[in-house]
């Protein structure tokens, strides 16, 4: 049976303080009165089937429409299939408990793949419904708005959801429960809990808010400690910074993301992986629990398997509640996994609603997604942090594809994973002067000359394949390469900042004399091993 509500909005004049609002729910051609002169409804009438007509009084209060006349006419109205929504310039009705009754529709227009499309009022970009049909319920987000025709994306796709489907729009966006028992906690890109542990719903907080405002924000000053020689001491992280990871497909991005998860002296750590196959997140799951780590980790994990909306909502719900935190002073890591499946999930439903698309079919605005996901990283005054380092896969090993392309304008450096290691040419850290200067007096001496050697190292590397007789210096820097990249570059080596400079030297110390290193005198008299 089709239920259609129609509502009447009081001709065309302002609202009164008082007015009487009439909302009519026909069907059959048949309409029922349910009222008394005095507006109330005796419980005797209450057992008839949903109401086909009410008569509310109403008042107007900054804008909303709250219900006075009699809680029994909300119970009823609530447990009904009618429409509980007023025209959009009028807002919604409400009960005296101030609970929000939404609207129902029972008409899809039509659908292709997860996305289908009806006529609405009073909806909002971004927010939620909940459809329903033939025992098939789930979650729908409005994804894009044309006068009242509105497109959801069908959270578990609309196969199985008739033209006659039950939508109830529910009045908020997306949303996260915030609390400090989301930590060591495992969750899907719904929200929902994947480590069977029991559902959250307290303190709700919206995700995919504006990025924080540029005066609360100071200038990174602070340095994030990884315990990995290549990023401390070669291109440092910093608090607030934004980083990705770029690598080509069968590169251990992952088991770099886990290490980092591991060593980071950070207060939080939260883990959003996109597209994950589902031993890639039993690997981060086993090795976060095994470590002692999850203790202080909120994971969101989209695996391939799951509704590829899920997959865009899993940036969102990381970076709210890393923002939740870090406002109450935390200093938060978020790693990130993979921001290529999430541009794939754009440009799969961007296709899906017949956009006009960009370079390689992405989406014309893939730069302005990425950047207000990238845009959340932020120090701010008197409060924590937010960091993000995020996984970028470049198909093909090709730095001109469209998602590491866009990525390198938006994110301060970027680190290069080849053969499984960060590779210290083309690896850049914006930000590391800004910290670097404060470690150690020779962290900028080590980081400077260890890397112009190593330079010197890959082009003895190429004569050597060609067949050049090498020289005495040529020796020495084969010997420097060989130890710099087993003792730096590789990444199961853990050692604090101090330490893998102290290394440095002593790497140095081994491979060539104070004046073949071109180090100043008096750094050379102070830290350049001593010989027993």
């Amino acid at each position: 049976m089709q239920n259609q509500t129609i509502t009447q909005s009081l001709g065309c004049g302002k609202l009164q303080s008082t007015q009487m609002l009439q909302v009519f729910c026909v069907s059959d051609n048949c309409e029922r009165r349910l009222f008394t002169e005095e507006g109330s409804v005796g419980e005797s009438n209450l057992s008839f089937c949903p109401p086909l007509c009410v008569l509310l009084r109403i008042s107007l209060l900054r804008s909303s429409l709250y219900g006075c006349s009699c809680n029994s006419v909300f119970k009823m109205i609530a447990s009904s299939d009618i429409s509980y929504e007023l025209h959009h310039a009028f807002g919604r009705i409400r009960g005296r408990n101030g609970r929000v009754m939404n609207k129902v529709y029972h008409r899809i227009d039509n659908s292709s793949g997860s996305v289908v499309n009806l006529r609405a009022q009073g909806v909002r970009y971004h927010e939620l419904a909940e459809i329903s049909s033939r025992g098939n319920v789930s979650l729908a987000q409005v994804i894009k708005i044309d006068g009242e025709s509105v497109t959801l994306q069908v959270f578990a796709g609309a196969r199985g959801f008739a033209t006659d489907a039950r939508v109830r729009f529910l009045g908020h966006p997306m949303q996260v429960p915030f609390s400090s028992d989301l930590l060591g906690r495992i969750f899907d890109g719904g929200a929902n809990p994947r480590d069977n542990g029991p559902r959250l719903s307290e303190n709700m907080i919206d995700i995919g808010g504006p990025s924080v405002n540029p005066a609360m924000r100071i200038i990174p000053r602070n340095m994030v400690r990884t315990g990995i020689p290549m990023i401390d001491v070669f291109n440092t992280l910093v608090e607030s910074q934004k980083l990705p990871v770029f690598a080509k497909a069968g590169e251990p991005y992952n088991e770099l993301l886990a290490r980092i998860a591991l060593q980071a002296e950070v207060d939080v750590i939260i883990l959003g992986g996109m597209g994950l196959k589902h031993d890639d997140y039993l690997y981060f799951k086993d090795t976060l629990d095994q470590s002692g780590a999850l203790s202080r980790t909120v994971m969101f994990v989209h695996t391939a398997a799951d509704p590829v909306v899920e997959c865009l909502l899993v940036p969102d719900l990381s970076l709210a509640v890393a923002e939740q935190f870090a406002i109450e002073g935390k200093k938060v890591l978020v790693l990130l996994t993979d921001m290529t499946s999430f541009a794939d999930a754009l440009k799969e439903i961007a296709i899906t609603m017949e956009q006009i698309p960009s370079n390689r079919g992405y989406p014309g605005d893939l730069y302005s997604q990425l950047a207000s996901r990238y845009e959340k990283a932020v120090d701010f005054e008197g409060a924590g942090s937010i960091t993000i380092l995020a996984v970028t896969t470049m198909p093909g090993g090709d730095v001109t594809h469209p998602v590491p392309d866009n990525t390198g304008y938006i994110t301060e450096g970027q680190f290069y994973l080849n053969d499984g290691r960060i590779e210290p040419f083309g690896s850049l850290s914006r930000l590391k002067q800004q910290v670097n200067k404060s470690t150690r007096d020779d962290h900028r001496t080590i980081m400077d000359t260890m890397i112009q050697l190593f330079s010197q190292y890959r082009s003895t590397l190429e004569k050597q394949s060609m067949g050049f007789r090498m020289s005495e210096w040529d020796c020495k820097l084969l010997k420097y390469g060989e130890r710099f990249e087993n003792e730096m570059m590789d990444l199961t080596v853990n050692i604090p900042l101090e330490k893998a400079l102290d290394l440095g030297w002593e790497i140095l110390a081994d491979c060539f004399e104070p004046v073949e290193t071109g180090v100043r005198s008096e750094i050379i008299d102070k830290f350049w091993p001593k010989k027993h």
